[in-house]
């Protein structure tokens, strides 16, 4: 997969990619993620990203024509591509939507600053809208970070352990549930002593109910 982040700060997109699974899925040619400064895709000395908004208003917002060229510089030699624009009114990102982004050859992300964007951005160059949830960042670059890393992970081969991903939260609509490691009595709390009997069978009972409990208490929205 092929992954495009523009930005007026590719800095902060770069220091993200050298670590953890971006950076080795990176060496091992599963993903690729470049990022754009969208400065370099202006037309003027100044290189001018932002104006004031017609109408008044406070604060700035994102001109259209850098973010028109960058979509089709990042769009050459590809077929078919998905872009995002990071946004608060986007549709909230879950677990679905990131297999649905997982399984594109294709994405470019837009990462907005100030008051946002020209509208003209969403209405031709826009196929997605994405929020990470109801609050506002500076910009929308750590937003497009994390929809990189949620979606990178579902690409088969990048994360080592195939199954720890299928068992995920939200993976099987619901949360997983507790887990435990050495040592096994740690401050007067023991591991439930199902999980030692060495009965997979009742240890995998055991973890669904445990799973679907915690569902129960902490999200029993995703039950329905």
């Amino acid at each position: 997969m092929l992954i495009d982040v523009v930005t007026i700060f590719p800095e902060t997109v770069e220091c993200s990619l050298r670590t953890g699974i971006l950076e080795r899925g990176q060496e091992d040619g599963i993903i690729q993620v470049r990022a754009h400064d969208l400065r370099d895709f202006t037309d003027d000395r100044h290189k001018v990203t932002d104006e004031p908004p017609y109408g008044g208003g406070p604060g700035m917002l994102m001109k259209p024509e850098p973010f028109f060229r960058a979509v089709h510089h990042c769009r050459r030699g590809q077929h078919n591509s998905r872009v995002l624009l990071m946004t608060p009114q986007g549709r909230q990102l879950n677990h679905k939507i990131c297999e649905e982004l997982a399984r594109e050859e294709h994405l470019i992300i837009l990462c907005p600053r100030y008051e946002g964007v020209d509208e003209r951005v969403r209405q031709w160059v826009v196929t997605n809208e994405v929020s990470i949830g109801d609050y506002v960042l500076s910009g929308g670059e750590f937003p497009a970070m994390v929809v990189v890393d949620a979606v990178a992970r579902l690409i088969p081969g990048l994360v080592g352990e195939p199954e720890s991903v299928r068992g995920d939260s939200f993976a099987q609509a619901g949360l997983e549930g507790p887990q435990y490691t050495r040592p096994r009595e740690f401050q007067g709390l023991e591991v439930p002593a199902v999980l030692l009997s060495g009965n997979h069978q009742m240890i995998a009972r055991h973890n669904c109910e445990q799973s679907r409990l915690r569902t129960v208490q902490r999200r029993p929205d995703l039950l329905r």
